[in-house]
This record gives structure tokens, C-alpha cells and sequence, in this order.
């Protein structure tokens, strides 16, 4: 459900406001356990994605830092490594993993 949450500080090109809000959804559904709100629900849940979005940009904005930005191809492969390491190779072999993090 939180595959949306990732480090969007100090990346270049910067995050965007659709990553941004992706996270700040996922953030949210994780919060309240459902991934699409009741009817009852969905203006104050929508509102709420909203306001996070904005809390998280205003961060985003604020931060400072010495390092040099991430880049976002880098970090891709990272996390296609991870994978492939957690959940086996892409080409349909089955690798068994014990990751003791």
C-alpha cells in the first residue's frame, strides 16, 4: 500500500507536485486502513490529501543540505536492485533471500 512513499528531498530534478500528492495519498490510506474512502468520507479524506500535499511541499521547500542532489536514475536502479534481491530475478527465476535488516 506505501509503495508511493519514497525520499523525494534533494533530487534533481526536484520532486514533483504529482509525487508529491502520490505520496501524501498513500500516506493517508495507510493512515486510515482503506484505499478509496466511503462516500460519507471522501471530501474530508480529499481535503486531507490536500493539506499533506501542501505540508509537504512547504517542507520540501525549507529543507537545506550540503549534499549533492540524488539523481533519479541512480536511485532507480538502487531500488531495482533491492527488488530483484527481495523478490528474485525479473526473468522469472525464483531467488530465495534472507535479508536480516
Amino acid at each position: 500500500m506505501c509503495r508511493n512513499i519514497k525520499t523525494l528531498h534533494n533530487f534533481e530534478p526536484p520532486a514533483t507536485r504529482d509525487e508529491i500528492r502520490a505520496s501524501s495519498l498513500q500516506f493517508l490510506r495507510k493512515l486510515c486502513g482503506f484505499t478509496k474512502p466511503s462516500h460519507a468520507n471522501e471530501a474530508a479524506f480529499n481535503r486531507a490529501v490536500d493539506e499533506v500535499a501542501h505540508a509537504a511541499q512547504h517542507l520540501l521547500d525549507s529543507l537545506v543540505t550540503n549534499a549533492p542532489p540524488r539523481d533519479r536514475e541512480v536511485q532507480r536502479v538502487k531500488a531495482r536492485v533491492r527488488s530483484e534481491k527481495r523478490f528474485g530475478a525479473s526473468n522469472g527465476a525464483v531467488v530465495v533471500a534472507h535479508d536480516h535488516h
